[in-house]
């Protein structure tokens, strides 16, 4: 087995090998690395069923569906492979060109930033999401995932190693943390001179560590305490079909809603709406129904739990939604001001003037007008697969694409000039 450090040490010896490597090449072998994901999909789903096996009992039931593969799941993640190959590649393109008045001209180029390290939790999926969005973006990638998704990994790229060897490329551009314990995701976050950019993708408690201890360049990404907000000129019925599914189409995951905010004017008329649609509606169906957290006004009107102040601030990843009524549209993005995490969030109405304020003082990375923020993901929003959402504003902020991973350095050519 090999330790931390020598993985990082491949990386970072093979890294070069990508940034003079032209896009053909490059595109070859993505697409290699989505056959040959397909061709050993049996052993990645044997691999899954044992990382299944073993969580059962351990986490939740939503959480299992985040860890669990299928064909059909495999068969997407190598259409998002062939979505990336297709993309234009960021490397090397011009960003801006412009002629100084004595005569230099000055290009902003885009390059590769050498090394990607990505730590993230029981979502298998990351692993090929990160590994070919890091190899068109020109660089070595470093996966850690986590304990419970170990063994899927760990088939997935040796998978995509198969291809990337195929195509004529180091194996260890793609490699796998072989240590799941803290101490490794610590390696990472400390690896000066090895790690160029450090990308958090998990929960609060991963994204506060990283960005805690990290000495090498991190981007924070991932929790999602998202709102939709039901304003007073809403359709009731699109507000009803939005946050059905912003809750409950995946529920663990970072772009569903955990908080509704509906106006006072129509909560006496929405929220019977609500419980009937995601309680009993769900409960005649056979469905998990989803706990309603209620504060005071809400109460008063429909039945549910007493929501705690915790609940406004909680990124559930359940079948939990947490309600409250407020007096106006002011004191709905007062609200959101407070306990957003800066993912996504949105607003349900026929009112553009309402629409406009939201869209101006709502300060997140991804804000909706009649839409579920379930779109908040770098394949809906055309970026082939993303390796994370960031919440955070320099550098980067939302999906992570192509662009997102990759940095800009000056090219100036003259003809003699001195200063």
């Amino acid at each position: 087995m090999k330790t931390t450090q020598e993985i990082l040490t491949a990386a970072k010896a093979v890294s070069s090998a990508l940034s003079g490597t032209d896009t053909e090449t490059k595109n070859a072998a993505i697409l290699a690395m989505a056959q040959a994901l397909e061709a050993h999909s049996e052993d990645i789903l044997f691999a899954n069923a044992l990382d299944v096996a073993a969580a059962r009992g351990h986490i939740s039931d939503v959480m299992i569906d985040r860890l669990t593969l299928s064909d059909e799941r495999i068969r997407g993640m190598a259409e998002g492979m062939r979505q990336v190959a297709a993309l234009p590649d960021p490397v090397g393109r011009v960003i801006r060109r412009h002629e100084l008045p004595n005569g230099l001209q000055v290009e902003r180029i885009g390059v590769a930033m050498g090394v990607i390290a990505i730590i993230y939790e029981s979502r298998p999926n990351v692993t090929s999401d990160a590994a070919v969005l890091a190899i068109k973006a020109g660089s070595a990638c470093v996966l850690r995932g986590g304990k419970e998704a170990f063994r899927s990994a760990g088939a997935i790229v040796d998978a995509m190693q198969e291809g990337l060897a195929a195509a004529g490329l180091p194996r260890q551009l793609v490699q796998l943390v072989q240590d799941t314990t803290r101490q490794s995701a610590a390696e990472l976050m400390t690896a000066v001179g090895y790690v160029d950019l450090l990308i958090p993708r998990g929960g609060a408690g991963l994204i506060r560590a990283c960005v805690e201890n990290a000495t090498v360049p991190c981007i924070q990404t991932g929790t999602g305490i998202c709102h939709v907000y039901v304003d007073r000129a809403a359709d009731l019925s699109m507000a009803l079909n939005i946050i059905e599914n912003a809750k409950t189409s995946r529920p663990s995951v970072c772009n569903a809603a955990e908080v509704c905010l509906v106006h006072a004017d129509v909560a006496q008329e929405f929220l019977p709406m609500l419980h009937e649609r995601l309680v009993d509606g769900r409960k005649a169906a056979g469905q998990q129904p989803v706990e309603l957290r209620l504060d005071e006004r809400a109460a008063a009107i429909i039945e549910g739990k007493a929501a705690s102040d915790e609940d406004f601030d909680t990124e559930f990843l359940d079948y939990i939604l947490a309600v409250d009524v407020v007096r106006d549209i002011t004191e709905a993005i007062h609200h959101i001001a407070k306990h957003s995490t800066g993912h996504s969030d949105a607003i349900i109405t026929a009112d553009e003037d309402a629409a406009d304020a939201f869209i101006a003082c709502v300060d997140s990375a991804a804000v909706y007008v009649n839409a579920s923020t379930r779109f908040t993901d770098g394949g809906e929003f055309g970026l082939g697969c993303e390796m994370g959402i960031s919440t955070q504003k320099l550098h980067a902020r939302g999906p992570m694409g192509l662009e997102e991973l990759t940095t800009y350095k000056y090219v100036i050519r003259g003809s003699g000039q001195i200063r």
